[in-house]
């Protein structure tokens, strides 16, 4: 688990993102502080109604969600995103993304973004831990790899002032990839977004 130095990328300290194949990628942590802008509304317009966020970090896209009128909650295993979640007065869960949330099959729309694809390093098993989490209908969105054709998976090592963590599985997707994977968890692409950065939008079928 990404700990001291990933906690200290969410209260705002430069990092990066040091993968096994030796390639290094500097982190968000402005945007991840900051409010929800930018392309961020390509996600929220999609939002309809009920919204989880899974690895929703400090609570931007929450919180954008609440101030739009609809139900949200954030899931993150980090204290200082549940700390930055109480300073924003929104709801979020401090727990591992795998075990047993609330509403399970009652979500419309599952949050999967700033790279939390490669969260455990299995993006299928994750998309189908996703996909158990909607309504029938309802959606998945996925911040995804710039490449369309990008298909990563090994370890990542978050590196900061605050020095550098153990390194656990990650993975990165593009959104070719991320349609082919989309099938076996149940789910198919309706919309995709590409500029700075790159969405793709999964409905569960």
């Amino acid at each position: 688990m990404l700990t001291t130095a990933f906690d200290a990328a969410l209260a705002g300290c430069g990092a990066r993102l040091r993968r096994s194949d030796g390639s290094e990628t500097a982190l968000a942590v402005h945007r991840w502080g900051g409010d929800a802008g930018g392309e961020d509304g390509w996600l929220l317009d999609r939002c309809a109604g009920s919204v989880i966020d899974l690895g929703c970090g400090p609570g931007r896209l929450v919180a954008a969600l609440r101030e739009r009128g609809l139900p949200a909650m954030g899931v993150d295993v980090s204290v200082v995103a549940q700390q930055a979640c109480r300073r924003r007065g929104v709801p979020m869960l401090r727990r591992d993304l795998f075990s047993v949330l609330p509403g399970e099959g009652r979500w419309q729309h599952v949050l999967l973004a700033d790279g939390n694809i490669g969260i455990g390093g299995d993006p299928g098993r994750l998309l189908r831990r996703a996909a158990g989490l909607l309504r029938a209908g309802g959606t998945v969105l996925v911040e995804t790899a710039e490449l369309p054709e990008r298909f990563w998976r090994g370890t990542a090592r978050v590196l900061s002032g605050a020095g550098g963590e153990t390194a656990v599985p990650w993975a990165e997707v593009g959104s070719a990839a991320l349609t082919r994977l989309a099938g076996a968890a149940g789910l198919r692409a309706v919309a995709r977004h590409t500029g700075a950065r790159a969405f793709v939008e999964l409905v569960a079928t």
